[in-house]
């Protein structure tokens, strides 16, 4: 069973920085797709950032340019970077995968496992 684990969030004001953490256990699939999510309240949840075990890459118009992310060599730990955050970066950030396929794209959200979140919080 897949498990996955956020940490990392937190509070900061405008135009810094914070890098979240995904542990993933129980995962040992060749082909999968990973990505970061959050939703803000009163907002739909939106995809931002998605990567392919072949480690492609797709990332939301939002925050391209500011946001990467990246898996450590043992794949076990997803991270999100995020640079010159913004208020409107406030949310529920969540870290979810799947092993059916790769990516299609960032804001494709159909993923088997999900993280419990990490709260972002973005002062101007």
């Amino acid at each position: 069973q897949v498990q996955l684990v956020e940490s990392g969030g937190g509070s900061v004001q405008a135009g810094g920085s914070l890098r979240l953490s995904c542990a993933a256990s129980g995962y040992t699939y060749s082909s999968y797709c990973m990505g970061w999510l959050r939703q803000a309240p009163g907002k739909e949840r939106e995809g931002v950032a998605a990567i392919d075990s072949d480690g492609s890459t797709s990332y939301a118009d939002s925050v391209k340019g500011r946001f990467t992310i990246s898996q450590d060599n043992t794949k076990n730990t997803l991270f999100l970077q995020m640079n010159s955050l913004k208020p409107e970066d406030t949310a529920m950030y969540y870290c979810a995968a799947r092993t059916w396929g790769g990516c299609i794209n960032v804001y494709d959200q159909r993923y088997d496992d999900w993280g419990q979140g990490t709260q972002v919080t973005v002062s101007s």
